[in-house]
């Protein structure tokens, strides 16, 4: 099987792992960037931003994202479901207070989902779960659906995070 290459709004997420919100007044330069790139109408780092993160990723690959990117949830209604996850979709949870989007990157040798999201533990990081967390797998490449090879996930064992605050 040959290796395919790297989806574009995956590198692009990957070159903001370890960005954080800042707390209190001043606030992440690097997310009120993208929040102008997305003409968002507030400037701040203290609203839950996953969706912010993943709108970026897929603006920055060209690749069309959710009307409504601010909602978590608004990522139901794009792009394409599938029926279990793939290498590069977005995974779409529901949590207390609305909902949670990341991309899923790999898994476990347990089995355990590894997602790549913002505002996970408020800043880009890895994160663990269960397939079951998530109440959808949405594609959004270039091609209506993933590549065959991309529904074979990759074994990531360096990923220590066991639980996540995504508020």
């Amino acid at each position: 099987m040959s290796k395919l290459p790297e989806l574009a709004w995956i590198a692009e997420a990957k070159k903001h792992i370890g960005q954080k919100e800042i707390k209190g007044s001043k606030h992440n330069p690097l997310f009120l960037s993208w929040l102008q790139k997305l003409k968002a109408w507030w400037f701040e780092d203290e609203s839950a931003w996953c969706g912010l993160y993943v709108a970026i990723c897929l603006y920055e690959a060209h690749i069309d994202y959710p009307k409504h990117w601010y909602r978590a949830l608004d990522y139901l209604n794009y792009g394409t479901k599938l029926t279990k996850p793939a290498y590069g979709c977005v995974a779409v949870k529901t949590r207390k207070g609305g909902g949670h989007v990341c991309f899923v990157v790999g898994k476990t040798k347990e089995g355990k989902l590894v997602c790549l999201g913002g505002n996970q533990n408020d800043m880009v990081c890895y994160a663990l779960y269960n397939e079951s967390d998530f109440e959808a797998f949405m594609w959004y490449g270039r091609t209506p659906i993933p590549a065959k090879e991309r529904y074979n996930l990759p074994t990531l064992s360096d990923i220590k995070a066991t639980s996540v605050s995504e508020a």
